[in-house]
């Protein structure tokens, strides 16, 4: 049996999935798409096959070897566009021979794009709502963080 599609357009120009009208779970994937279509990555332009897959968390020796580092990981000030607030974070260099090579882009010699668990692991702190999306190749040891201009947490429930 073959099942029509019709992919609509509304008037503000974003379309809409197709749902197949005979799957009882056509509400729940269109919630779905609807989260992923929200997801910080995809409004950031954060490309995700340039970090791991899922966060690879340190080992406890792994951490032991970052502890001291983390007071000498200096913090720009915050600059902004009319959409981003940015900040770079500058690690010791002698940091990066301790971080573990699942971290690595080997092709760029380069940190992947950490997930917040990870660069959180590395000792960086800040507020909630940064997200790494690039890596400065001429000096791998800076990260360029960014954030949405006026970012509000979540609500906690």
């Amino acid at each position: 049996m073959k099942t029509q599609y019709s992919p609509t357009i509304d008037t503000s120009g974003n379309h809409k999935p197709p749902v197949p009208h005979y799957f009882p779970e056509s509400r729940q994937t269109l919630r779905c798409y609807s989260r992923v279509l929200k997801s910080p990555l995809l409004t950031m332009d954060i490309d995700p096959a340039r970090r791991n897959k899922k966060p690879r968390l340190l080992m406890e020796n792994e951490r032991e070897k970052l502890d001291e580092f983390v007071d000498s990981i200096h913090y720009s000030a915050r600059y902004n566009d009319d959409k981003f607030e940015y900040r770079h974070v500058q690690l010791p260099k002698n940091m990066l021979k301790k971080i573990p090579t699942e971290y690595f882009d080997s092709a760029k010699g380069t940190l992947k794009l950490l997930w917040e668990e990870e660069w959180r692991a590395l000792g960086i702190t800040q507020s909630l709502g940064w997200e790494h999306y690039e890596v400065h190749e001429p000096e791998p040891h800076i990260l360029l963080f960014k954030r949405p201009l006026n970012y509000q947490p979540p609500l906690q429930q």
